[in-house]
């Protein structure tokens, strides 16, 4: 049972957040909505409205998946340092 259970587990770790910061996929929700923590760098960071990057605003309400935190127009990551 253990092969069968082993993708699975894989799978599961490939769907959470890399970090912007380090690149690790530690990223986790921290209690204050719309901020997240690296557990691995510890650095910390705030899912924002508009893209650092390019600018273009997207709605937060929105973003549930890893997938939401990347801009829709340029790719970049809507997470930016606190």
């Amino acid at each position: 049972m253990g092969p069968m259970s082993e993708p699975g587990k894989a799978e599961g770790i490939m769907r959470r957040a890399s970090c912007p910061g380090c690149g690790e996929p530690w990223l986790r929700p921290t209690q204050i909505p719309g901020r997240l923590r690296c557990v691995y760098c510890l650095r910390r960071f705030e899912l924002v409205s508009q893209c650092p990057n390019c600018g273009e605003h997207q709605t937060i309400a929105r973003m549930s998946t890893t997938e939401d935190m990347t801009c829709q127009t340029c790719g970049d990551s809507m997470l930016r340092p606190v």
